[in-house]
This record gives structure tokens, C-alpha cells and sequence, in this order.
């Protein structure tokens, strides 16, 4: 059988599958910032629909196609996720997850995690039982992350933490964070590690940032003699910065597909519902034509520079297991 035989194959039954199993009501366009799933020990589903939907792509590994079947995955190729995401957008299916876990950190753990750290939290991120921040930026460290001021006090088999970050996004909402550190502070970049650790633990506190909407999903973290065990370090002591710089890249690749979602109608035809349709069935008005085909060419090709980027990525680090050079990391 041919690969494309086994890809079409394999699109005929993800499209059965998704349409015996997807609600209707998880078909339908997001209302508010309730109907995105982000899971978590304290998460609160909207709807019976809701958790059923996250738990049927969480049961087939869905949620996270391409991570191994032993971590929460699916196992699928670069290709079959792409089919997978591609039905799902035909279908008008939502995300069942939404889950900095996912974009971030569980590919930073595929790459730099102990066996046992993987088994421990991939498949909770899978699942979506555990809901992570990203503590990075400070007050006089933004994008100068190798200025940060956080401190880890070595105490043997464990840590004290003492610090602020800020513009911790959810950080009030979240179960757990993933923290750069200075481990060193007679180094910059090569004096940072990289840690996990429960914000439930004693010392650890949040206060939201007020925007001028009057709403906002950033903290300031404050960290005042935190507990955190060596176990939870992730790589190597001082060597944070190759995992930051790791997990950034997936970040940026994360941020980038966000324009991705998709319509429950394309435009041309929320076009002609509002326009109509000349005598040869066409869009009624022509220069509202020329401008939707221009959108499509626009957009296809955005879609095909976010590919060409991802596959670059993965290129690279299986041939190198380095990460690309990115301007402004």
C-alpha cells in the first residue's frame, strides 16, 4: 500500500470518527472565554459536551497526536496530525484543549526530561488534569531574560526560591509553573536552570494586573523561601537557558497558528448570504470577489510559511538535536 493510499485511508476513518464523536455543540464557533477548555485540577466545564469532548480525544491521544502512546500521544506522524487538524478544522471542530503544557513545555520535556519526569507529567498534560504557567519575565528582566534576579539557594537535595516574576499569564488559574532561576550568579545565560513546581506549595502567591480593560490573564508570582526539590529540575544545573531557548521556538510556532481557526462558514459563502449571486452563480459583486480570492491567496500562503517554518524546525533538530537560532532569543 502507498503512503498516499494510507493517507487517504487514514482521512476517511479520522473523518468518520470525528463525526461520531464530536458534540454538535463542540462545532460551534467559541462565544466567550469559557467555552476554551483549558483543564487544570480546579477547571469548571461549561457543558456536559465540554468534558466529553476532552475526554474522548484525551482516551485516543488526540489532545497530543504526535507525542509517543506511553506519555498521553497518539503516536501519529507529522503527517497524519496534519490530516487530523485538517478534518477537524472541515468539521468545525474546537480544540478539545487548550494547554500551555501542550505548546511549551511537554516538547520541552520530550527533549530534556528525565524518563521518570515524562511519565509524571505528560500524560496529565495530555489530559489535561494539570494546568501550567511560564515563569519567565521579571521586573527588570524582560526580554533580558539572562538578567533575571530569581535565586535558587542550594540546599542539598532541594532548593530555596526567592523572587518575583511578572505578567505570569493565568498564573492565578494555574496548578503548576514552569521557572527559570539563577542557580549561579557569578554567570549570566550559563547561570540559569530550568524548574517545575506545584503553586500550591507555601510561599508561593500571585496578584492579577489590572489592565485598562478592566480584565487581564497576567500576575505578578512572588516567591518568598519556596520549596522546590532537585527532582524537578529539568536538564542540567545552569543550563536553563538551552531548554528556555527550546521551548520559546515552540512558543513562537504556537503563537504563529493562532490564526488558524476557522469559520463555520468560509468567506465566499458569509459572502453570499449577505450579496447574493449573479446570473452565472457567482458572488454578486465583483470587487467584493477580487478581494475575498485575494484574502484566500494571502491567507493560503501564510499557512504554507507557518508549514515550510514547522517543518524546519523539526528538520533541524532531528539531524542536529539543536534548536534553530532565532533573532531576539
Amino acid at each position: 500500500m502507498t503512503n498516499i493510499e494510507d493517507s487517504t485511508i487514514f482521512r476517511s476513518q479520522t473523518r468518520a470518527w470525528l463525526e461520531a464523536n464530536c458534540p454538535l455543540e463542540m462545532r460551534k464557533p467559541h462565544k466567550n472565554e469559557g467555552d476554551y477548555c483549558w483543564g487544570g485540577r480546579n477547571w469548571e466545564f461549561t457543558s456536559d459536551s465540554q468534558k466529553q469532548w476532552l475526554e474522548q480525544m484525551a482516551g485516543r491521544g488526540w489532545t497530543v497526536p504526535t507525542w509517543p502512546k506511553e506519555y498521553g500521544g497518539a503516536g501519529l506522524s507529522q503527517e497524519q496530525a496534519k490530516i487530523l487538524g485538517e478534518e477537524m478544522n472541515a468539521l468545525c471542530c474546537r480544540p478539545a484543549l487548550q494547554s500551555f503544557g501542550i505548546w511549551m513545555l511537554g516538547p520541552a520535556l520530550l527533549k530534556f526530561g528525565t524518563e521518570t519526569q515524562k511519565r509524571e507529567h505528560l500524560p496529565k498534560i495530555a489530559r489535561g488534569e494539570i494546568r501550567w504557567c511560564q515563569g519567565y519575565s521579571e521586573p527588570n528582566a524582560g526580554s533580558d531574560l539572562a538578567s533575571l534576579a530569581c535565586k535558587a539557594e542550594d540546599r542539598g537535595d532541594h532548593f530555596i526560591v526567592n523572587g518575583q516574576k511578572i505578567w505570569t499569564s493565568y498564573g492565578d488559574k494555574a496548578d503548576w509553573i514552569f521557572c527559570l532561576i539563577r542557580t549561579d550568579t557569578a554567570k549570566k545565560h550559563t547561570g540559569i536552570s530550568f524548574v517545575l513546581f506545584d503553586m500550591t506549595t507555601p510561599g508561593v502567591s500571585t496578584k492579577p494586573i489590572q489592565l485598562i480593560s478592566g480584565k487581564s490573564p497576567f500576575c505578578e508570582t512572588f516567591f518568598d523561601n519556596v520549596r522546590v526539590e532537585k527532582s524537578n529540575l529539568i536538564g542540567t544545573l545552569n543550563a536553563g537557558w538551552d531548554v528556555a531557548k527550546y521551548l520559546l521556538t515552540h512558543e513562537r510556532e504556537m503563537i504563529g497558528a493562532m490564526g488558524e481557526g476557522t469559520l463555520p462558514q468560509s468567506m465566499i459563502q458569509i459572502a453570499v448570504t449577505a450579496a447574493g449571486k449573479d446570473e452565472l452563480g457567482r458572488l454578486a459583486d465583483p470587487q467584493l470577489r477580487s478581494q475575498i480570492a485575494e484574502f484566500d491567496m494571502d491567507e493560503a500562503a501564510f499557512h504554507a510559511t507557518l508549514s515550510r517554518f514547522g517543518e524546519l524546525v523539526k528538520a533541524v533538530q532531528d539531524t542536529s538535536g539543536s534548536t534553530p537560532v532565532m533573532a531576539g532569543l
